[in-house]
């Protein structure tokens, strides 16, 4: 904090994810400055992201400038760029293009994907983290069925039409039913050479059930709900090997064209900024008042924090949390400015956990109360409109799945850098937009 009375306050925020916007809101009429810095120019609306993967939506309707939600907002200045280190003896944030001061920062910088290992099967199965991630899968999967179209070899078009997803968690759950909706019905008359409803979608956990944050009872429906839409659940196997060609496992090779990743994240660079120790996961483990053990006026929250909650579990990395972090550090830098007591230590409140399943089913866990089917989805839907009120009106978002519900329709069908037909994906790593 400033030692000059009539100086406001300098607060940088790093990352415009969800915990770093709530920070910035609530500290909308304190007496500070704030520097919100992000590497990209727009706020991302990650849950819908793998909409985006399977042509639901477009990355209009999931991303919005940062600029413009902080339009009215005074206090807030953007910064476009990316940060280098953070230097607490100086109190500064550094970037190429420069250093802020700060009495006060909080790291929001979110999550990235993890491979555990082995990162070069990247460039084979991209993550969902990203809006290029989002644009990539969705020319990955639009591509396979075009290039089984003009394929005379059979072998070939059933390698184009088969689909492999990586995880069984929410990311991997969603994708995995949305690719089979997609196949077995939006593009059902599309093709005349080729019958995509004879597609394979595959989905690979390497635990013993899918959604295990939710009671099994729910993760047993999930499967049961999948296997419905045609998808092919694979559970307690491991990934051995993933190339061109398609996935090795223990004892048996899966030929796939397609394959998308959603296993694992991790955190980087934020313990190499402040010189701490990090988790497997690349998390800090912050107190009770999301600080950094010895750095009072260090603040991280999001999926970058390790957060005690219950038992032997963590505050998950998921967006509710986020933004209660951000809203409590708020708090904290408030009472601190103001020579008020400072609130209580963190508490986290879980609203519960969410799923959906393709277009008519999901999984919903509220503690007591547990849901599954029809109703679940349309929850699922409120819930997530609700999330995006705040940020843009959510009738644009709601209409397109509305349409899309009724007519079994794909809006955003699009296949942008497109490459010669025959022709797999570059091994390059595709570039930050």
């Amino acid at each position: 904090m400033s030692n000059h009375p009539n100086k406001r306050a300098k607060v940088v925020i790093i990352g415009a994810g969800f915990g770093g916007i709530s920070a910035a809101k609530a500290l909308a009429k304190a007496p500070v400055d704030i520097t919100m810095i992000d590497r990209r120019n727009y706020h991302l609306f990650q849950p819908l992201l793998y909409q985006v993967a399977t042509a639901d939506l477009s990355p209009a309707d999931v991303a919005w400038p940062i600029r413009s939600i902080f339009s009215r907002q005074q206090n807030v200045r953007v910064v476009l760029g990316e940060v280098l280190d953070i230097d607490t003896d100086a109190k500064e944030v550094v970037l190429e293009e420069g250093r802020f001061e700060y009495d006060h920062v909080i790291v929001a910088s979110g999550a990235h994907h993890s491979y555990f290992g082995r990162d070069e099967w990247e460039k084979h199965a991209p993550g969902l983290k990203r809006v290029i991630d989002a644009t990539e899968i969705r020319k990955n999967v639009l591509m396979a069925f075009e290039r089984a179209e003009v394929s005379d070899d059979p072998v070939e078009q059933a390698r184009q039409m088969t689909f492999v997803v990586v995880g069984g968690g929410p990311t991997g759950v969603e994708m995995a039913g949305a690719i089979a909706e997609l196949a077995h019905h939006a593009l059902a008359r599309d093709f005349r050479h080729i019958n995509s409803r004879s597609a394979r979608i595959i989905l690979i956990e390497a635990g013993p059930r899918l959604l295990s944050a939710f009671p099994e009872k729910l993760s047993n429906k999930a499967k049961a709900s999948l296997e419905k839409l045609g998808v092919e659940v694979m559970l307690d196997t491991m990934v051995q090997d993933i190339t061109a060609d398609g996935v090795q496992l223990d004892g048996a090779f899966i030929p796939s064209a397609c394959k998308v990743w959603g296993a694992g994240v991790a955190v980087k660079n934020v313990g190499r900024w402040l010189n701490v120790d990090t988790d497997r996961s690349g998390r800090i483990a912050v107190g009770g008042d999301m600080s950094v053990p010895g750095l009072p006026e260090v603040f991280v929250i999001g999926d970058a924090a390790k957060v005690a909650w219950k038992e032997d579990a963590d505050v998950p990395g998921i967006a509710p949390a986020a933004k209660q972090g951000g809203k409590y550090v708020a708090k904290r830098i408030v009472a601190a400015l103001r020579g008020k007591p400072a609130p209580k230590p963190f508490a986290y409140k879980h609203a519960g956990n969410l799923a959906t399943i393709g277009r008519n089913s999901a999984v919903i866990d509220f503690g007591k109360v547990q849901l599954s089917g029809f109703l679940a989805w349309w929850i699922w839907g409120v819930a997530h409109i609700y999330f995006l009120i705040g940020v843009r009106q959510p009738i644009i978002v709601a209409f397109s799945w509305f349409w899309s519900y009724v007519t079994y329709s794909k809006g955003a069908r699009l296949i942008t850098g497109l490459r010669p037909l025959f022709e797999e994906p570059q091994e390059e790593k595709p570039s930050e937009v």
